[in-house]
């Protein structure tokens, strides 16, 4: 906080801060058989276990705590890369793509579906 700043305010930011730090944090991200482990950055569907790059990672972790939402290219640029969105960049569709071929192997359920005109939808089925 900057200086000058009201009593009530200071009071307000610290029970805001007592209230998030006494929220638990979830150690692992699980949708049907692929699990995330937030410790130990470990990515694991069924006993295979997906060796990713930081920004593959940072990806998935995305799609996995919004896994019912359509996540936008410039969601990902944004949230992932830490960039403005340029609508010539293919970057984003290029990570998806390293991101699906590493999630799916053989006779396996595809997580990641292209919303066409919208960006991508993280499901289970």
């Amino acid at each position: 906080m900057t200086k000058p700043f009201s009593f009530e305010e200071l009071l307000a930011r610290i029970r805001s801060a007592v209230r998030t730090a006494n929220q638990q944090v979830p150690a692992e991200l699980a949708v049907d058989d692929l699990v995330l482990d937030l410790l130990t950055k470990v990515a694991q569907r069924g006993a295979r276990r997906i060796e990713l790059a930081p920004r593959e990672w940072a990806l998935l972790e995305l799609f996995m705590r919004h896994p019912t939402h359509v996540v936008s290219r410039a969601r990902i640029m944004s949230e992932v890369f830490g960039y403005d969105f340029d609508s010539g960049s293919n970057v984003a569709d290029v990570y998806v793509g390293y991101l699906r071929r590493k999630l799916n192997g053989l006779g396996e359920a595809p997580f990641i579906k292209t919303v066409r005109g919208a960006g991508y939808r993280f499901k289970s089925s």
